[in-house]
Order: C-alpha cells, then sequence, then structure tokens
C-alpha cells in the first residue's frame, strides 16, 4: 500500500519462515526507523491491520514489542502514538550514540579486512547516489547498513541492540530535519572513517564517528528544537 495521510509503512522483505507477528513488528519497525510515520503522528491498532491487511492480533504483538523500545507510546483511549521529540531528550539520545558507536567501532576495528572496508566504501557510494536523487528513505537506509557492517565486524559485539535501540527512538525526529543536515554536514565524515580505517587509527576513528553523528543529525536537531515555538507538548 502507499501512504496513509503523512505516514506510511515501506514495503519489506518477507523471509521464508517469519512468522505474521514478526513481520508486523518488523514492517512497523522499519517505518519508525525510517521516519516514515513522523514524531506525534496517532495510529490504531484497527487502521495499521487494515494497512498490512492483518488481523489485530499480531499487530497488537508487534505495538507491545515497540512499546517496551520506546518507539511507540499506546494511550488510555487505546490509540497508538510516535513519540514528540523533546530538546533534552534528543541530546541524551545524541549523546548515547557517540558512546555506544564510539565503543562499538574500536571494537570492531581489529577484525576488518580490506575487503570489508571496500564494500563499505560501495556502501557509502550508493549513499551519495542517494542523497543526489533526494530519496531519503534509501539514504537513511544505507546509513544504518553502513554502520551496521562496521560494528557488527566485531565477531563478539553485543551492543548492536542497543544502538539500534537509540536509532529507533531518533528516527521519526531525524527524518524531519535530515534535509537541514546539509548546512552543516561540509565534511563528509564517512570518507573520514573510511580513511581511519585504512590506516587502522583507533583514534581518528572515533573523531569521525563522533563528527559524523554530531554533524549528521545533532546539529541541525538541536537547532529544530530550540528555535520552534509550536511544537505540542509531549505526554
Amino acid at each position: 500500500m502507499g501512504k496513509q495521510g503523512d505516514w506510511y509503512l515501506p514495503e519489506i522483505r518477507k523471509d521464508d519462515g517469519m512468522t505474521t507477528q514478526d513481520y508486523a513488528y518488523r514492517r512497523i519497525f522499519n517505518a519508525i526507523m525510517l521516519g516514515a510515520i513522523p514524531p506525534a503522528t496517532s495510529l490504531t491498532m484497527r487502521g495499521l491491520a487494515a494497512y498490512l491487511d492483518l488481523s489485530p492480533t499480531p499487530v497488537r504483538e508487534a505495538i507491545r514489542r515497540l512499546s517496551s523500545d520506546q518507539a511507540v507510546e499506546v494511550l488510555d483511549n487505546r490509540r497508538i502514538r510516535v513519540p514528540q521529540m523533546r530538546i533534552g531528550r534528543f541530546r541524551e539520545l545524541i549523546e548515547l550514540r557517540i558512546v555506544l558507536e564510539c565503543h562499538a567501532a574500536v571494537r570492531a576495528l581489529p577484525h576488518l579486512a580490506d575487503i570489508a572496508i571496500a564494500d563499505l566504501a560501495a556502501v557509502d557510494a550508493r549513499m551519495d547516489a542517494a542523497l543526489g536523487m533526494q530519496d531519503y528513505d534509501q539514504l537513511t537506509h544505507l546509513n544504518h547498513e553502513f554502520h551496521r557492517r562496521l560494528y557488527l565486524s566485531n565477531p563478539d559485539q553485543a551492543i548492536m541492540p542497543l544502538i539500534e535501540s537509540v536509532w529507533l527512538q531518533l528516527g521519526p525526529f531525524q527524518r524531519q530535519v535530515l534535509k537541514g543536515v546539509q548546512s552543516y554536514y561540509l565534511v563528509d565524515h564517512h570518507k573520514t572513517i573510511l580513511s581511519a580505517l585504512r590506516d587502522r587509527d583507533a583514534d581518528r576513528l572515533t573523531v569521525a564517528i563522533a563528527d559524523d553523528i554530531r554533524d549528521g543529525i545533532g546539529r541541525s536537531g538541536a537547532e529544530a528544537l530550540e528555535g520552534s515555538q509550536d511544537l505540542p507538548p509531549a505526554g
């Protein structure tokens, strides 16, 4: 299906063996992660079930899991809302991203072969193409893929679920300010990350990861929240 008002649920691949509950969860999870459902959007389980052509039961379970992930709020009237972003929460999430992802990158560095770095460079090239076409769904998906591939290079990693939880909470608001990122993102920090990886330079890698997060969303997001006078209160 296409857009439903201001929100939509992009298609995902339904793997063999994926249960209906898992499909509903991954489809809604993906939409929130990409920012296809804006902050403060109010939904119903019945409406989501109709959109997905599913019974309410798997959607209800998906919403329960997403509520535990702090990706949605279940309201008293049985409606569901994607949380509005607040400046304090935004700053907390940005700092969490920096701490978690710098740690993950340094831990992954000894495990990255040259061919893995070349694969990351190929993903980054696809990001450049998506940006040129203003395909923000693809751009966001590829940005996650770039970072996920890097961090998962550590065979002993246990941090990716924590990182994805932060991405999920930032996703809807990130889409709102994505176009403004280019005002701050004057250096392509992915290129700096790739250079640091090739040189096996952990210090330069952590600086590049932190700069990528701050310039990628941190500054434009903070400016939008601090300068907005008409955002509805959360809660």
